[in-house]
């Protein structure tokens, strides 16, 4: 009897999505997290679900895992200490960066201190051209020098970054040799064309810089995890979630824990993008509203979209990612008043301890779930299924200062606290969407999350979408994609050259060259035969753009009528992004990139058995938005059956959420359990 298990580590509350296919059982857990030591909730929730369905742990054959271990260290800065040795005149790289600000109109704002500091990078004399010639040969003793200077600072890893590297490794790749020669062997070197080797060295410079810097703490951590992950009679190794969505192995995530961050919102996406168009809805925006942060993502055609360009902690990262918007607007996020005398929401959050004032563990500030409570859309007795106690009265007394300092009353100011956090999440949706040519109105929202339900209808009206849709465990559904994730593995080959007829030879060679790195990394994966997919994209540009456009690529050898098809490709596509082409301009090869899948069974979206329709379990008194209380029925969510219909006003409960449905919209409940909620038009109930 095969048992699947996927978690996922929030600011708030560890989630957990258990699959025994053999039985067709889907359980879901939550448990507060634990920020210090996240792997402290993970083991124990393991343990507890274990225990109370009579499961037994040598079952376990996949075990799967987002972490923010790597995310937190950064903001924070609890990281390794590195050292960088870099080509002669280019030791300051990481400070000068692109010369632009954070936003453009904060002039107090500045980017954070790099974190290597200046006299920990090193310079040594040697530097290849753009074309791969030696303009000076490297400086094998100078290495050796630099090496030895830093085997006294008590440093945890060296970062090589060279110019051009990203094409022409070999020097790097001689330098990290000549250190590890020379540096003891607790110090990692790694080389920027092992975390990710493509142009532009300011970002590939700082995302080796960033992975050195999580070497330790990761490290640290994968051996606390997978001790007490064996210690509990788990066999299976546990799999770590990637920002771009898929999984990758503990071995490769000791290597590359950069590639880990960001991971979490990735599998709430990939979550929705498997229940979305299983359902009839392929054009999704996502919104995932947990404890701290709301993150958005927009599904086309039910893919999610794929950037390589991300901020962590201040710091540009190079990698491939699941282009999600993130904003302080959680659940547990702190209402404040500026100096401007106005109301704010976030990005503070009060996390997991102490929480917002109505979880009674100490919090004192109003946060978005006092708000919530205090109107009467969250229950205000108890939530986790009668697990945490809720203190209405702190919640009331926490809203009641704010109210004070604002002039305004009770209800007044709680209503305020979710219109501000409303509209920060609707100015994250725009640059998705609007922004980009995108009717929101042409699409349904997917709302998941602890407290995505609660505020998808006023989100959805402000976007003019008229279709919710709420999955049957929305606050679990990150733990739940991670159960529908692949092993997946990038790489990539720069070579900026004019698109033309004659280009095929080059593309091949270095199709040939990924085709092997991939195959290198399906066997040490043990990645069997019939499991192994690969997705290849060529990357392209007018010559003097600076930002490329990512186009699919068949796998296959290229021939001259391939490239002049690319060509074709490329100007039809940059008329549909931009709207505009240009077939009188060069168009530039990039990069060309793999993707590497090592494809995992899924377990089967269960559907609603045959039941009565529920009737309400109880009632209570709620404030939507004109000032009108409502005698509200609530319901239970797992008593709900297929075909069910429900009229609002009606509040939803279960463990991981609860969902409003305002008064005059009408939901209803399809075979997988997913509650479609239809908004009546003008209705602002």
């Amino acid at each position: 009897m095969e048992i699947h298990i996927g978690v996922d580590v929030g600011g708030t509350f560890t989630d957990f999505a258990v699959s025994v296919p053999g039985e067709n059982r889907h359980i879901r857990y939550k448990i507060p997290s634990t920020p210090d030591r996240p792997d402290v909730a993970i083991i124990e929730g393991i343990a507890t679900v274990l225990a109370e369905h009579g499961l037994d742990a040598g079952n376990v054959i996949r075990l799967s895992h987002g972490t923010t271990v790597g995310t937190n260290a950064l903001i924070q800065r609890k990281v390794g200490k590195v050292a960088v040795v870099t080509n002669q005149g280019f030791r300051d790289l990481l400070e000068i960066g692109r010369q632009v600000r954070p936003k453009v109109y904060d002039i107090h704002l500045d980017f954070p201190k790099p974190l290597v500091p200046r006299r920990l990078r090193l310079e040594v004399r040697g530097r290849r051209r753009a074309d791969g010639s030696a303009h000076v040969p490297l400086d094998e003793d100078g290495v050796r020098e630099a090496g030895r200077r830093l085997a006294s600072e008590g440093i945890d890893c060296v970062a090589v970054c060279f110019l051009h590297s990203y094409a022409y490794p070999e020097d790097e790749e001689r330098a990290v040799e000549i250190l590890r020669e020379v540096l003891p062997d607790s110090v990692y070197v790694l080389s920027s064309t092992e975390v990710y080797p493509e142009f532009r060295e300011y970002e590939r410079f700082s995302t080796a810089v960033l992975n050195g810097a999580l070497l330790t703490v990761v490290d640290a951590y994968l051996d606390r995890f997978s001790d007490e992950v064996a210690r509990l009679g788990v066999p299976a190794e546990p799999k770590v979630s990637q920002s771009s969505g898929g999984l990758m192995s503990v071995h490769m995530t000791r290597k590359l824990p950069i590639r880990a961050c960001l991971s979490g919102p990735a599998a709430g996406v990939l979550g929705a993008a498997h229940r979305a168009p299983a359902a009839g809805f392929r054009n999704v925006i996502t919104l995932d509203i947990g404890g701290t942060s709301a993150d958005v993502s927009v599904l086309i055609d039910g893919a999610a979209t794929e950037v390589h360009n991300r901020m962590l902690a201040g710091f540009p990262l190079r990698l491939p990612a699941l282009d999600v918007n993130a904003v302080g607007a959680g659940g547990g996020s702190i209402a404040w008043i500026d100096v401007d005398g106005l109301l704010k929401v976030g990005p503070q959050s009060a996390g997991a301890h102490p929480g917002p004032a109505c979880y009674g563990l100490g919090g004192v500030e109003a946060t978005l779930t006092d708000a919530n409570v205090l109107l009467g859309r969250l229950n205000d007795q108890a939530l986790l299924d009668g697990r945490m106690q809720i203190r209405r009265d702190l919640a009331e007394a926490s809203i009641g200062r704010l109210a004070g300092e604002l002039g305004l009353d009770l209800m007044e100011t709680a209503r305020g606290i979710i219109r501000v956090a409303c509209a920060t999440v609707v100015k994250a949706i725009r640059p998705l969407s609007v922004e980009r040519g995108y009717d929101p109105a042409d699409f349904c929202l997917f709302p998941f999350g602890g407290a995505g339900p609660l505020l998808a209808t006023e989100i959805a009206r402000d976007l003019g979408i008229k279709t919710i849709i709420v999955p049957p465990s929305p606050g679990i559904l990150c733990a739940e994609g991670l159960l529908n994730s692949d092993l997946t593995a990038d790489f990539v080959m720069t070579a900026l050259m004019p698109l033309r007829e004659d280009s095929h030879d080059t593309l091949n060679a270095m199709r040939r060259e990924l085709r092997q790195k991939v195959e290198d990394w399906f066997g040490h994966e043990a990645v069997l035969a019939d499991q192994r997919r690969v997705q290849w994209t060529a990357e392209m540009r007018y010559r003097g753009q600076n930002y490329e456009l990512s186009l699919p690529l068949e796998d296959g050898d290229l021939g001259a009528e391939d490239c002049e098809g690319l060509v074709a490709t490329f100007h039809a596509a940059h008329k549909r992004s931009y709207g505009f082409h240009s077939k009188t301009e060069t168009v530039e090869f990039v990069n060309l990139k793999v993707k590497a899948v090592g494809l995992y069974d899924k377990p089967p979206l269960p559907t609603l058995a045959e039941r009565p329709d529920a009737e309400p379990a109880s009632r209570r008194r709620t404030f939507f938005t004109t000032g009108t209380w409502y005698d509200t029925p609530v319901f239970q969510r797992d008593s709900l059956a297929a075909g069910q219909a429900l009229t609002g006003p009606a509040i939803i409960e279960q463990l991981d959420a609860t969902t409003l449905i305002f008064p005059g919209d009408r939901g209803v409940v399809d075979a997988w359990g997913n509650l479609i909620v239809t908004l009546a038009p003008g209705n602002e109930s």
